[in-house]
């Protein structure tokens, strides 16, 4: 097989949560456009531009909206990815949200909604969608990571022990499944402009100083994480196993 084959997704089905808008919405066109059929979901609205760019691959497409701490919701996006195309080959965990405040005034509220959007979400939607895939055996399950699953941040407690949490949970799945023909890894993106991250971008000094220790120099865009997403989607990861790969213009080893 030629070795750019490997990376084609034609005639494989995904679901990619979150891709309504920000760093999904790239995840989602990336996947099209490597020939992918996809479900576009989001918690309200699928933006139109990203309905438009998807349109313009060609590939085939449905549209979902609701909240992933919903179970009928977590059901939902797989089945209806099942009965649209035929089968789930690739799941994309990215819906996630953040939640900022100091630890000793962090509301349970906060608590409760980051951990069951960022984490419950993944494990459930992940188990439901693992079976279909143990069955058919093959598939590929890539979450959403962060840099805050390798540090512990500020101000945002809850974001950090989810995320770290579905780094473990990652290599928890990829132990079990990797013999079963399903590989399971995540994306940890660097600073992204993205509406998580405009707080940040919008303070002087925290943007500074984040920039300041990024070798590339800027922030990360959501079509930077397109050929990563392609590349764990793909029979070009096959021996990829429990790996959180960071796409973010080298903060880590700064």
């Amino acid at each position: 097989m030629v070795i750019l084959d490997l990376f084609s997704l034609k005639g494989k089905n995904a679901l990619v949560t979150g891709s309504g808008q920000g760093l999904g919405s790239g995840i989602a066109i990336a996947l099209a456009q490597a020939g992918a059929n996809v479900t576009l979901h989001n918690f309200d609205k699928v933006q139109d531009s990203v309905i438009e760019e998807v349109t313009g691959t060609g590939a085939q497409f449905i549209v979902r909206s609701g909240d992933v701490r919903d179970a009928d919701v977590r059901r939902m996006l797989v089945d209806d990815t099942v009965s649209s195309f035929g089968s789930i080959d690739i799941l994309f965990n990215n819906a996630g949200t953040i939640m900022r405040a100091p630890a000793q005034e962090h509301p349970d509220e906060y608590w409760q909604t980051v951990m069951e959007v960022n984490l419950n979400a993944v494990w459930h939607i992940s188990q439901y969608a693992g079976r279909k895939m143990i069955a058919q055996g093959h598939g590929k399950i890539i979450n959403t990571a962060s840099m805050m699953s390798f540090q512990g941040g500020l101000l945002i407690a809850s974001y950090v022990a989810s995320k770290g949490a579905v780094g473990q949970l990652t290599k928890a799945l990829a132990n079990e499944w990797a013999p079963l023909g399903v590989n399971v890894n995540a994306i940890a993106p660097g600073y992204m402009a993205t509406d998580n991250t405009a707080p940040l971008r919008a303070d002087p000094v925290r943007s500074a100083s984040i920039l300041s220790r990024i070798p590339a120099g800027r922030w990360g865009e959501p079509s930077d994480l397109a050929g990563t997403a392609v590349f764990l989607a793909s029979q070009a990861s096959n021996y990829v196993h429990g790996h959180i790969l960071a796409v973010d213009g080298g903060w880590l080893c700064r």
